[in-house]
């Protein structure tokens, strides 16, 4: 397998071209730390390692359900091949209790169970900081079909319980999650990006100690510390 050029660079990743591969690409995690659309920003170093660590035994956790998702297989301890998809640009969140922006938005407080889990719906649009829409939005800016939308809507709900049920025998809540998807060149519609503490929001279940980002977001310091704990846990559990 031969690596090519680059062919995207994000925050938190780069993406590689593979040559006489092309419907595969190469995911190189990287340890930038960002937070309020680029406003913060920091380098962690060993992040991006943590962080494919973690992608992937969750990848395997869905693969085991039975849901499926760009990865295929962890080439490095910074290096993933994934299948090569068009990514909607539809941000998919599963909220599970009262965190960040909702507890802001609604005047709720943090930490508040909600009585079933929902998804929001947030363009994925860096110039107007990925703002939160609603399915009349998303017909008007023509990025999903309302098939597509009810398709993202099931498998995050599918996602989210995999995903609740199997760190809960970790010790960790996931508060929220943010999914990201794409659509295969045969036009199936499958999970990508990354799962991991900058994309979700994971609490210990007993004492609620932040896990994620937002030790990062709100100055609280112990960033690494938090990634490498979530990752010692998670290790031993069978899907």
């Amino acid at each position: 397998m031969e690596k090519g050029h680059m062919i995207y660079e994000g925050k938190a990743k780069r993406v590689y071209e593979v040559i006489h591969s092309p419907e595969t690409v190469i995911v190189e995690y990287k340890d930038d730390a960002t937070a309020f659309n680029g406003a913060k920003h920091a380098s962690l170093e060993g992040k991006g390692v943590l962080n494919l660590a973690i992608s992937t035994i969750i990848f395997e956790w869905l693969k085991q359900a039975g849901i499926a998702s760009h990865y295929i297989r962890t080439l490095s301890d910074r290096e993933m091949l994934v299948r090569r998809v068009e990514i909607v640009p539809l941000e998919v969140v599963v909220r599970n209790r009262v965190a960040g922006s909702l507890a802001k938005r609604l005047g709720i407080a943090e930490g508040v169970t909600l009585t079933e889990p929902f998804v929001e719906w947030y363009y994925k649009n860096d110039d107007l900081g990925d703002p939160l829409v609603t399915e009349a939005h998303i017909r008007v800016l023509g990025v999903a079909t309302p098939e597509i939308l009810a398709s993202l809507e099931t498998q995050a709900q599918k996602i989210n319980q995999v995903l609740r049920t199997n760190l809960h025998k970790a010790g960790i809540e996931l508060v929220d999650a943010k999914f990201e998807f794409g659509l295969t060149q045969d036009g199936t519609l499958i999970l990508a990006d990354e799962i991991s503490p900058d994309t979700c929001r994971f609490w210990d279940t007993s004492t609620e100690e932040k896990l994620d980002k937002d030790r990062f977001r709100r100055d609280l310091g112990g960033v690494m510390e938090a990634y490498q704990e979530i990752l010692r846990r998670i290790k031993g559990v069978q899907a």
